[in-house]
């Protein structure tokens, strides 16, 4: 009879993952270190996709642990929090005074967020709190750190080399720093509902932001930070209209939307249709708008 022949194990398979996205991250820091911060950003982009990808793999085979779990948060630590903070250092602030003050302050904060997240996660809370971060999670953090990086390699000039450039990076690390520790609520990317009629949309933006960022990589990065820091007081707005509404806690978000829809209405039933008269209130001082033809 012939032999069985088994398939190796898998198990390892995510663990292998995270060690390799500890492997890109310090290697992007040997990089920026040479004075090729392009490489080590494009190292620290493929330790945050396989970082992303380490979880999702182990849940589907069935292969996570608590060893697995303690390696990711360590790579989280040194992928998000002290790989960009020594990429940062030694590209842009290197000659400054405070510099590597400012960076510590960074990757501490980073590591201190990332604590917090794992202190968070057996605490009992509303349904509606699963969909949100409190304050900046790691990998935007290190999305953010970056930017100064990317602004400078899309818009060299002299400005760089002035003081006021050092302070405006100084500045905006802190500001990277303090949103990582803050309570401030932010969306998470995968609890975004999409329609079945934009899937296709939302395909097609998703290749051509793919495109882009092989020739425009410095300008989706920026991109990628401006449209996060918009979302963040919808997310703060949203989170606040839940926490004072707990009878939709339990509903689907199309159900949560259309409840938050009939209550903005019922609050306020003329407004649409003063608005649309042209009315205005009284003791406004504003004369009525003409809506003749």
């Amino acid at each position: 009879m012939r032999a069985r022949i088994r398939p190796p194990s898998v198990r390892i398979l995510p663990s292998a993952m995270t060690v390799a996205a500890i492997c890109l991250g310090l290697s992007a820091v040997k990089f920026a270190l040479d004075g090729r911060p392009t490489e080590a950003m494009a190292l620290l982009a493929g330790a945050a996709v396989l970082d992303a990808l380490d979880g999702r793999a182990a849940r589907m085979l069935n292969a996570t642990s608590k060893m697995g779990e303690e390696i990711d948060s360590l790579a989280d630590a040194v992928n998000f929090g002290v790989a960009p903070a020594l990429i940062v250092w030694a590209t842009l602030l290197q000659h400054s005074q405070i510099g590597w003050i400012v960076v510590l302050v960074y990757a501490v904060c980073i590591v201190l967020r990332l604590a917090r997240y794992n202190a968070m996660l057996n605490q009992d809370a509303p349904a509606y709190e699963k969909d949100y971060f409190v304050g900046m999670p790691a990998p935007a953090g290190a999305i953010g750190s970056i930017g100064p990086i990317a602004a400078k390699l899309q818009f060299p000039g002299p400005w760089w080399d002035t003081h006021w450039a050092e302070w405006a990076v100084i500045v905006w690390m802190i500001g990277v720093s303090l949103l990582a520790v803050s309570a401030i609520p932010m969306r998470k990317v995968h609890t975004f509902a999409v329609k079945p009629n934009m899937v296709a949309p939302l395909l097609a933006g998703l290749a051509i932001l793919v495109a882009a960022s092989i020739q425009y990589g410095y300008i989706v990065i920026m991109v990628i930070i401006v449209a996060y820091v918009i979302h963040i007081p919808f997310a703060v707005r949203y989170k606040g209209w839940l926490a004072k509404h707990p009878e939709v806690w339990d509903d689907k978000p199309k159900v949560q939307r259309q409840a938050r829809r009939a209550i903005r209405r019922a609050a306020q039933p003329h407004r649409r249709s003063a608005a649309r008269l042209g009315l205005r209130r009284p003791g406004s001082g504003q004369p009525p708008r003409n809506t003749g033809r």
